[in-house]
């Protein structure tokens, strides 16, 4: 009742996700708040714009870091980036649930650095707006990017209130919009998708039906890649060729 309650009143739709683990969420938000039962949850959330954000952002993981699991980015930088820029100079990259923003920041300078000439697209999607918000901020605390090298970090950031700001040209690379993986449709022909630590929190349906739509959104010889724990059983059903762990190729 509570997940009806919550599609008509709020068009919050958690039905592709795993239910233990939603509710483990929401029951421990619901008595963090003192609501006794989920209709005075839903009441409260839609009369108060304070709660219902404090919902999001308590049901959505927004756990990201710059080169997170570094090895893997080092692939991407050396093995994939190199073969799709190869065919073309100009790439258009999807970072679905980039969270604060660390992800696609991290696209956009290792675009930088390997085709600088090149007039790339990075879009930026979240479901949960105040992460969105953050992201496009671009501020983040120095303990944030303690895993940047020097270089980076003098290139790409601006020290200031103790803290890095992204510089405007790493900014202008990135466009970010707010979208439900689960229900918005996606954009087409890509070339690189990066999807990593999402999909680990839907429903096997959930999940199979995201890779094929993934799938979808690739052009011909793009790349999906995927997060350390979530290595893609089916992907040559789906249409993917593994081409290094955890980076799959349309075919």
């Amino acid at each position: 009742m509570f997940l009806v309650d919550l599609k008509k009143n709020l068009d919050i739709d958690l039905t592709g996700y795993k239910r233990p683990q939603m509710e483990r969420r929401i029951n421990s938000l619901m008595r963090t708040l003192n609501i006794g039962d989920y209709a005075s949850f839903v009441k409260r959330m839609k009369n108060e714009k304070e709660v219902l954000e404090r919902f999001v952002d308590h049901l959505t993981i927004n756990v990201s870091e710059f080169f997170r699991n570094f090895s893997q980015w080092q692939v991407l930088e050396k093995q994939i980036l190199p073969a799709l820029l190869s065919d073309s100079p100009n790439l258009r990259v999807w970072s679905a649930g980039c969270s604060t923003g660390e992800e696609p920041y991290t696209l956009a300078m290792l675009l930088s650095e390997a085709a600088p000439a090149g007039q790339h697209m990075i879009l930026a999607t979240d479901f949960d707006q105040r992460a969105l918000n953050k992201a496009v901020e671009g501020f983040y605390p120095a303990k944030a990017l303690s895993g940047l090298s020097p270089t980076y970090l003098k290139k790409y950031f601006i020290e200031q209130d103790n803290g890095y700001r992204v510089v405007d040209a790493l900014k202008r690379m990135v466009t970010f919009k707010r979208h439900n993986l689960l229900r918005d449709s996606f954009p087409k022909q890509l070339d690189l998708i990066v999807c990593r630590n999402v999909v680990i929190y839907f429903t096997e349906e959930s999940k199979t039906e995201l890779y094929h739509k993934l799938h979808a959104a690739l052009r011909q010889g793009g790349i999906l890649f995927t997060g350390s724990t979530e290595q893609i059983i089916q992907a040559r059903e789906i249409g993917f060729q593994p081409v290094a762990i955890f980076f799959y190729k349309k075919v």
